[in-house]
């Protein structure tokens, strides 16, 4: 069955299509609803609207096996504060109805499989997600999600690894939607080393199979790490670094740190100049 697009699935689209003609990257925010509560936690990923095209509303789970110890520490926070499922659905009305911002739903498979597949696409559909990314869906076990995520008009977004051959590349590819995500560096999120040396080469393959956007994430810290991916990338993702920010310094203190390292990444996903 053909995708068609539902609006917020089309906004993500636009989104795109707007960064390449000003000259630079698209920028997504990842960030955890319940960190460090539920209410600070919607005010924090609307104020990251305010700088990212892209905020991933990320959905707390008790095994996180992707993560690294910051979101790790950050969604083991959120859920012993009492997240639901109701906070993740209100987290994406409150981005969409006070910033300009596309939504997608992180999350692993395990509480999709749990609330159902087709109630949960038709859930984060109606509160405006454009999409989601599951990163531990296998292809092979991922039709009944795809079939609900193209009955409520909802992209998927696949996160792709660089040892998949091209044929395996090419197949899962096909099934996406909205952009393709591709590791910034080998493991789990939250590395702050320097980003993978074939980096750049494993864009060029993907173009090679697929039409939609690349975008990389998981391993970019830094407004020069953003501005080096977004030379070769559609779009670049930050989350364990803004968490960090937070993390790090008590009360309001982290927050305005986590504002002020988005907007140098806004600033660092432009194309014609470096980062101030």
């Amino acid at each position: 069955m053909t995708l068609t697009p539902g609006p917020a699935a089309l906004e993500l689209d636009r989104a795109f299509r707007t960064a390449r003609a000003a000259q630079r990257a698209a920028l997504a925010a990842y960030y955890p609803v319940g960190f460090p509560t539920v209410e600070q936690s919607i005010l924090n990923l609307q104020a990251l609207a305010e700088h990212a095209d892209v905020i991933e509303v990320g959905l707390p789970f008790s095994d996180p096996v992707l993560d690294g110890p910051t979101i790790q520490q950050a969604t083991r926070q959120a859920l012993d504060a009492g997240f639901r499922m109701r906070h993740l659905l209100t987290a994406v009305r409150a981005i969409r109805t006070t910033s300009r911002a596309t939504v997608l739903v992180m999350t692993y498979w395990q509480p999709v499989a749990r609330r159902g597949a087709d109630r949960f696409a038709a859930e984060i559909a109606d509160a405006g997600a454009a999409g989601a990314i599951i990163p531990d869906l296998p292809l092979e076990e991922a039709g009944p999600w795809l079939a609900a995520a193209q009955q409520h008009g909802l992209h998927t977004v696949p996160v792709v690894a660089p040892t998949a051959d091209d044929a395996r590349l090419a197949r899962i590819c096909a099934t996406a939607g909205g952009m393709i995500y591709a590791p910034a560096v080998a493991g789990v999120t939250g590395h702050t080393g320097p980003l993978a040396a074939g980096l750049p080469g494993f864009v060029t393959r993907l173009r090679t199979l697929t039409s939609l956007p690349v975008s990389v994430g998981i391993g970019v810290s830094s407004a020069e790490q953003a501005h080096q991916a977004a030379q070769y990338a559609d779009g670049v993702i930050v989350g364990s670094a803004l968490i960090r920010q937070i993390q790090n310094i008590p009360g309001p203190g982290g927050v305005r740190a986590a504002l002020a390292l988005a907007r140098d990444l806004a600033l660092g996903v432009r194309r014609l100049s470096a980062a101030a």
